[in-house]
């Protein structure tokens, strides 16, 4: 008439929340439902909680056009909110912008910020993937661009500048020193052909900030801050000489080609209508 051991008393019922202490219950007495929750820092709550008191804030977590409506802590701080936000955005804490009347600090507590029920809270940030997705259609697009540019013909080469350099190089053309740069001359640049196969000078007026391009016609005065760029490119067979265009407008229409530019004088040119300044 002996009881069996365990059967002389009812099995205590196990805790909830964080705790997660105490013994198995008793086979068949487990109680149906129950389940062990985790602490309001790293889950959406849904009430009930009575985590020894603790006290939730309802929030609206806005990222990327998307809303989370969640129950937090009040006593959790602005870095065990970023770990939250980490597991329902996948965006790294470290790569989070939390705003909540500005930017929201991570040591202090919600309570101390004086977050509310209803309060917004705006993330900023990409992911790893978004930044990935962004930059290699990019990256692929400027491997496009080099591979078309180095697919060109050479300028040289095309028509409307082979009826200019088919003329031959001019008789009075300045003389050139190849694998040198030299400063600009104090005499204006002449001896060159335009694209009209017209003969053309440049005369570089530093303390007008301006370049006078003269012709036999007349003499265009173009502020250096109004040409946008130059472009040059040796001479195939005279590589001593480049073919040069000042950048005057938007379209290639606006392009000013010169021809037999000695090569000395191609990077000082540059750099002074583009305003380097680094001969002077």
């Amino acid at each position: 008439g002996a009881e069996e051991p365990g059967m002389e008393a009812e099995p205590q019922e196990l805790p909830l929340g964080c705790g997660g202490g105490g013994g198995l219950p008793v086979a068949g007495r487990s109680p149906e439902g129950e389940e062990r929750r985790e602490s309001p820092q790293a889950s959406v709550s849904n009430g009930g909680d009575e985590d020894s008191g603790r006290e939730l804030v309802e929030l609206k977590v806005i990222w990327n056009k998307n809303k989370y409506d969640v129950k937090f802590c009040l006593d959790s701080t602005g870095a065990e909110l970023k770990q939250k936000i980490h597991s329902l955005t996948g965006l790294p804490p470290a790569m989070q912008k939390v705003m909540f009347k500005g930017l929201l600090p991570e040591e202090k507590t919600l309570r101390e910020i004086k977050v509310t029920n209803g309060a917004k809270i705006m993330v900023v940030g990409s992911t790893i993937n978004d930044v990935l997705a962004v930059n290699t259609p990019k990256e692929a697009a400027q491997q496009e661009v080099k591979a078309e540019e180095n697919k060109k013909e050479p300028l040289c080469r095309q028509k409307q500048h082979r009826k200019v350099l088919d003329k031959g190089k001019p008789d009075d053309v300045m003389p050139s020193v190849k694998g040198v740069q030299e400063r600009l001359p104090t005499v204006p640049l002449s001896g060159m052909y335009n694209k009209s196969g017209g003969k053309v000078r440049l005369t570089f007026k530093l303390e007008q900030d301006q370049l006078w391009i003269g012709t036999k016609e007349r003499t265009e005065k173009l502020p250096m801050g109004s040409i946008k760029n130059v472009v040059s490119e040796p001479i195939e067979g005279h590589e001593d000489y480049h073919m040069m265009a000042f950048q005057l407008g938007p379209t290639e229409a606006s392009y000013y080609w010169v021809y037999w530019v000695p090569t000395q004088y191609v990077d000082a040119i540059k750099d002074t209508v583009l305003g380097k300044w680094q001969y002077f």
